[in-house]
């Protein structure tokens, strides 16, 4: 299965170091190309559509720059708790406030997914629960110190400390967790 889309070339439209690595181990050949968009929504769109829809965005915005045989896939992710969308945290202060409201709940994970070429276009959402133990002030400080998350939705990534030491349930896939349901773009490729 060295290349699923024989006739095609896959771009992805996303600075994402997550989504590029699940890309690679996934064996899905793609090359990046990435498109500055500014992620605004309309506020009357429900919180569980707001990633496909700013994936949506992130994937048209590229499209004029595309060829007859490319792909593109651009991708979103969010975490929602309580009715609230928690993106990238601004800053050290943001990262902190942030982990203190998932600190001891359940929240989820939801990854919008566009694919879309000069022909076609198909878009996707997954799900995913998150249950997050309770974290101590000095353990976020740690973290936040430690792991710098400002480029992660919710202030944390799964395959770093907290996923690995204060996650104690997951319900969905750890790859949607990590930023792209790797093998929902499979499948939707296959049938691109």
């Amino acid at each position: 299965m060295n290349n699923i889309l024989p006739n095609h070339r896959l771009i992805l439209a996303s600075k994402s170091p997550r989504r590029k690595e699940l890309l690679e181990r996934s064996n899905i050949p793609f090359t990046i190309r990435t498109m500055e968009v500014e992620e605004v929504y309309p506020d009357i769109l429900p919180k569980a559509e707001v990633a496909e829809y700013l994936a949506v965005l992130k994937a048209e915005a590229a499209l004029p720059k595309i060829g007859e045989d490319e792909i593109i896939l651009g991708a979103d992710s969010i975490v929602i708790l309580n009715n609230t969308i928690y993106g990238k945290p601004k800053d050290a202060e943001d990262a902190h406030h942030i982990l203190r409201q998932l600190s001891g709940k359940v929240h989820e994970v939801i990854t919008g997914v566009c694919l879309i070429s000069k022909t076609k276009k198909v878009s996707f959402s997954a799900v995913s629960k998150v249950w997050m133990e309770e974290l101590s002030e000095a353990e976020i400080a740690y973290y936040v110190e430690t792991f710098k998350p400002f480029d992660k939705a919710g202030a944390y990534a799964i395959q770093e400390w907290i996923g690995l030491c204060k996650i104690s349930k997951i319900e969905g896939t750890y790859s949607n967790i990590m930023g792209l349901p790797t093998e929902m773009v499979y499948r939707a490729l296959r049938e691109f």
